[in-house]
């Protein structure tokens, strides 16, 4: 396997997302099949319908579905259509047709009802989109970044992105340090 910068690529990506516990990291290919993932992320698939989990993982379908993590986030409406806005840009940029054919299946689930307390996160539009999870600890709250490895040699490694997530309150971190 091709080494950059004397570092493989396979490695530094288990290396970011280890490092980055005890938050959940996780990587996905272009098509947000799941690659890789930290041992945090495991723990929000609680109650989750087995078949979903089944390789290949893709995580968009997972997050909507409705025997998936969907029924857990308290802000899906706001998050479905951060996350419907970026597969779309990702559509537009590629004319990828497995794109295209994911956000349409995603477009069937159920949506649901527009949350109350989206037009109260407003501030975060913009910047950071917040994610509010039900978990068995309570609300736990996060911010989430993409990474995008930038390599002209290495297709598969620009064909990664690390999705990254923050606690966004005190009481979330406190909750994934005690889990950590």
């Amino acid at each position: 396997m091709l080494k950059i910068g004397g570092v493989n690529p396979k490695k530094a990506v288990e290396l970011v997302l280890k490092c980055h516990e005890p938050f959940p990291a996780l990587a996905i290919d272009r098509h947000w099949n799941l690659v890789a993932a930290n041992s945090m992320v495991a723990q929000f698939f609680t109650g989750v319908d087995e078949s979903l989990l089944q390789p290949p993982v893709n995580v968009l379908r997972l997050t909507f579905h409705p025997r998936g993590l969907a029924p857990s986030i308290l802000n899906l409406a706001q998050w479905r259509a951060h996350l419907f806005e970026r597969l779309s840009h990702q559509i537009e940029a590629t004319a990828d047709p497995v794109l295209a054919s994911l956000l349409a299946e995603l477009r069937n689930l159920p949506a649901p009802a527009s949350d109350q307390e989206e037009h109260l996160q407003g501030e975060h539009m913009g910047i950071a989109v917040p994610l509010k999870f039900r978990s068995p600890s309570g609300v736990l709250s996060f911010i989430s970044t993409t990474t995008i490895f930038g390599s002209p040699v290495d297709v598969t490694l620009q064909e990664l992105a690390l999705e990254t997530f923050f606690p966004s309150d005190d009481f979330t971190m406190q909750i994934l340090q005690s889990l950590g």
